[in-house]
């Protein structure tokens, strides 16, 4: 695995990742940082993830700050963070501006609406595409899986608060890979 060659490439690297994402850029993020510029392992980049989900925060952006400080410390974590954020939040003001004259029409509407299905199906691929990085989870693929399906059932059918759903499947989870790794 190589890393970025300066904090510029860092920088460039994470704002063309913001700019490719519409609602999440997990999907992108996977392909772009393990596969197109090797900087990290499928598993590395499942580990780091994994503790950007639990940080407060959006995932997308714990993991672009934690990414930077792992090859420039600081300083790789601030640009970094500039990258994922500058271009975004200049596009956010423009849209919301435009927003504000077309937020009553039917076409703007049903737009918004189909960007929120493609990110859905981005997110449940880049879950798929990351399947075989379970094999060296200290949980299993089994075990993975069922928590990934309690989780939506609790959440997607049944509504439940997605505190409580953290809180016990989280706990749940952290609990059995804790007792798996001290076997």
């Amino acid at each position: 695995m190589n890393g970025p060659a300066s904090l510029t490439a860092l920088f460039i690297a994470f704002t063309r990742l913001a700019l490719q994402g519409f609602g999440g850029v997990l999907a992108v993020a996977q392909r772009e940082l393990v596969e197109r510029l090797g900087w990290m392992s499928k598993e590395e980049f499942v580990e780091t993830l994994a503790i950007a989900q639990v940080l407060p925060g959006p995932n997308v952006v714990n993991l672009s700050m934690m990414i930077g400080d792992r090859f420039f410390g600081l300083r790789g974590a601030l640009a970094a963070l500039g990258g994922m954020l500058a271009a975004p939040a200049v596009i956010v003001l423009v849209l919301a501006i435009v927003y504000g004259e077309l937020a009553s029409h039917p076409v703007a509407v049903n737009a918004l609406r189909g960007m929120g299905a493609v990110s859905a199906g981005l997110i449940l691929a880049t879950g798929i595409k990351l399947l075989p990085a379970l094999m060296t989870n200290p949980m299993g693929r089994t075990l993975s899986i069922a928590l990934a399906v309690a989780a939506f059932v609790l959440i997607g059918l049944l509504r439940w608060p997605l505190v409580g759903v953290l809180a016990l499947l989280g706990g749940g989870g952290m609990a059995v890979a804790w007792w798996r790794l001290r076997s």
